[in-house]
């Protein structure tokens, strides 16, 4: 199982054995999250309060991972789970690119938790992946969520109109990228900043 270290934090992909943590945090914090995540489908299951369905999905992003095509990480601090960074939709061939996306626990936000899992998500995306790319989209208004990627310098590519649903309306998202040639610019200085 791949495990990412940060100075404060470890990630790794989530377990059936960690749903009844999961579920406490998503529960906590369902108002905290909703509004910025897609609407769940009619009739599919409910992953917060469905073990079961949760277990379906810890199974999916296993295959993921196999696959190469999608690296799903729970955050963690002193063992305690804190929220959550995905890697998604990995395009090989002349892309070499994927999406990352990541929430956390409310009563943890503002801490430097999420720059940090990030930090540690691209140096495995770059240096063990291989990837050329990686690109984060954020709903304009979602102030807390961009200033992660402000905290972490990370290029403004302009605005997608009607980008993604999300919580029932395709909304615009602000995209940011990075690219290899710029992690390899400014590694020891976000690595030294956040993880080491």
């Amino acid at each position: 199982m791949t495990t990412l270290l940060g100075r404060r934090i470890s990630l790794r992909p989530l377990t059936v054995g960690d749903f009844k943590q999961w579920r406490e945090v998503r529960r906590r914090c369902h108002d905290w999250l909703v509004p910025w995540e897609p609407r769940r489908a009619p009739g599919q299951p409910d992953t917060v309060e469905d073990r079961d369905a949760f277990a379906v999905r810890c199974s999916a992003r296993r295959r993921e991972r196999q696959l190469g095509t999608g690296f799903g990480f729970g955050v963690f601090t002193d063992g305690v789970f804190i929220g959550e960074v995905n890697v998604s939709a990995v395009h090989r061939g002349p892309f070499q690119s994927a999406y990352v996306g990541y929430w956390i626990d409310e009563k943890h936000a503002g801490k430097g938790f999420i720059p940090e899992a990030l930090v540690a998500v691209f140096r495995f995306c770059f240096e063990d992946l291989s990837l050329h790319r990686l690109e984060i989209a954020i709903i304009p208004r979602n102030k807390a969520s961009r200033r992660v990627v402000e905290k972490l310098g990370l290029r403004d590519e302009g605005i997608a109109e009607r980008y993604l649903e999300i919580n029932g309306v395709w909304e615009d998202h602000v995209r940011y990228g990075i690219t290899v040639e710029e992690w390899e610019v400014r590694r020891a200085e976000l690595q030294a900043e956040w993880v080491e």
